[in-house]
Formats: structure tokens, sequence, C-alpha cells
């Protein structure tokens, strides 16, 4: 894994670059307490990722803000809660105040200076602007899930972002693909035959399990962007 040997960097967004767990965690904990759910943080995150993972494949096209409207019906029928119009709009909303990790912006700005950027994210095209003003607009090409008309673990948005990459004289095998979720991006890469990195963040696990995430195999496993660009650029 030599920075010689790519001209292109893409990224899973949503739990590699945006950290969208605790937002949605502190979000879900709240409303349980609310309505007197007894359920750990791990099992509303568990059924928060079942839930997108079923309206995703259920409606591939459907703007995400609807997956988490959506998503929101889907666990409060769980707990047998009848969901909150309000609660369950302002969660469906809630993309703009997910966070960066602390080490993007840096990470990304340092890799930019080298290379072509580009980010496949499940996420309607409004949503994700919110989310790409974080990270300093820093992508050169973008697949969304409304561009893709799909959701990854299917495979569109890969071939769309290849395909823009080689308008830009970018060949797949000079593309490196970076991304925390085994079962939406480092299974699809591998498949495809990318060279894949698995960013591994600490106390973070949604898109680790289902869809062959088990198949799953990265060439090279980092805890944070910080650790990845140190170790592959050189501190």
């Amino acid at each position: 894994m030599q920075p010689e040997n790519y001209d292109a960097i893409t990224f899973d967004v949503y739990g590699t670059l945006i950290d969208w767990e605790p937002t949605i965690l502190d979000t879900l904990g709240a409303w349980a307490k609310r309505n007197g759910v007894n359920a750990a943080g791990e099992d509303l995150l568990d059924a928060f990722d079942r839930a997108r993972a079923h309206y995703q494949t259920l409606t591939p096209c459907r703007d995400y803000p609807r997956v988490l409207r959506s998503a929101f019906a889907y666990i409060a029928d769980e707990y047998g809660v009848t969901p909150d119009p309000e609660e369950q709009a302002a969660f469906a909303l809630s993309v703009g105040d997910w966070p960066a990790y602390d080490d993007s912006v840096a990470a990304l700005a340092r890799l930019k200076e080298r290379f072509t950027l580009g980010a496949y994210t499940n996420m309607d095209d409004a949503s994700f602007a919110k989310s790409h003003a974080r990270l300093g607009d820093c992508f050169d090409i973008t697949v969304t899930a409304e561009r893709a008309q799909a959701y990854k673990p299917a495979m569109r948005h890969f071939v769309l972002g290849l395909t823009d990459l080689a308008a830009r004289g970018i060949a797949p095998h000079r593309v490196l693909h970076v991304a925390q979720s085994l079962r939406a991006d480092i299974r699809p890469g591998n498949l495809l035959g990318l060279d894949v990195v698995w960013i591994n963040r600490t106390g973070r696990g949604l898109g680790h399990t289902g869809y062959g995430a088990e198949l799953a195999v990265p060439m090279a496993t980092f805890t944070s962007m910080q650790e990845f660009v140190g170790v592959f650029l050189g501190s």
C-alpha cells in the first residue's frame, strides 16, 4: 500500500468521516427514556441498523430523510410504542447535526494535496451537502444514493464512481477505497478487485454485520483517519 500506486482515494462517508452513531444513539436513548423503553444502547443501535438496511433494500431510491423517518417508526413498533410525528420528523432531518470526526478534515486536506478524492454515500444529495460542508467541500467526485438510484452494498456507486475517475484518466487499479462499513463498502470493494482499507473506529459498529460483511477482507486496518494518513503518507 504505497502512495505512488494510487491517483485517487474514494471514501465511505458516514462512520468513516462523519461520526453519526453518538447523535443517533443519544436521540434514540432519550426517546426510550421518555417512553419507558428498557433497552441498552447497543440494542437500540442494532435496531436502527436493521431498520435502515430493511428500508434501503425495500425501496432502493428512497431519500435518506424518508429512510430515517421509516427507521424511527420501525424501532418504535419493535418496542410497542406509537411514534410521535414531531420526534419522527426531527429524526428524519438530523443529518445536518452529525459532526465530523476530529481528524477527518485535516486528514482529507492532506490527502487532497496529492490525490483526487471521491465519496460514495447512501445519502441523498441535499443531506450529503450538509456533511460535505463540514468536511471542507473536499471531494472532486461524488456518488450519492440519489444519483445512483441504489444503496450500497449494490455496486452502482462504485461503477459510477470508477466511470467518473476514468473520465479523469484514472484507472480502477489506481484507486484506493477507504471505509468503515464492512457490509456496504469493504465487501463490494473486494468483489470488484479494488484495494480497500478499513477504518475500524473504536466503539463504532454500524455496518459491521449482514449482507456478506463476514466475508470482507481489507488490505489494511486502522483505528482512525489520522492513523491511516500517518502510516500511508508518513507522519
